[in-house]
């Protein structure tokens, strides 16, 4: 049985957040979600186990319990459009951690998105969400600017959940 198909060529590109193919739509949303060692690695490890996205009630099908490379992963949204993907490269340093999949036959959009937590120099975490993207199923080209709307939203809405989910964890 042979595995789905990535629905376009650049697979690994979101590695470079500069990178966008021509006739991709770019996104890029960077959100500071706090400050410390702790924060970080709360941050790093929601992200990597897919709790991120759970939080933020979409529906993760994933073959494995973390992201690692080919594992697939299902994301179902209003609970009808679902969504196949395969991780195509992931990352873990001391500060910096995520990982990014590629879209699959099926999915109504084709691309890469990566989910990328960092700490800079002076302790600062954030999440950088990078895709690039264009229409594939008729109701992702239907809604035009409006749907390239809801996935900045999305990426927003990650940092939001992201910084809810380790809140406990920052020192006021």
């Amino acid at each position: 049985m042979s595995l789905p198909s990535f629905t376009y060529d650049d697979v690994g590109a979101t590695r470079d957040s500069a990178f966008c193919p021509p006739g991709f739509h770019p996104l890029h949303v960077r959100t500071r979600i706090g400050e410390g060692r702790d924060v970080f690695r709360r941050a790093a490890e929601a992200v990597l186990t897919w709790e991120m996205h759970r939080a933020m009630g979409v529906g993760i099908d994933a073959s494995a319990d973390r992201a690692a490379v080919d594992v697939d992963v299902t994301v179902t949204l209003a609970g009808v459009i679902r969504a196949p993907c395969r991780v195509v490269w992931t990352v873990e340093e001391s500060r910096r951690a995520g990982w990014a999949y590629g879209t699959l036959t099926g999915h109504p959009e084709c691309g890469e998105e990566s989910f990328v937590v960092d700490r800079t120099g002076d302790g600062t975490v954030w999440l950088t969400v990078n895709a690039f993207s264009r229409a594939a199923k008729w109701y992702a080209r239907a809604g035009g600017p409006a749907t390239r709307g809801l996935q900045h939203a999305y990426a927003r809405r990650c940092g939001t959940v992201l910084r809810k989910l380790i809140a406990p964890v920052e020192k006021i």
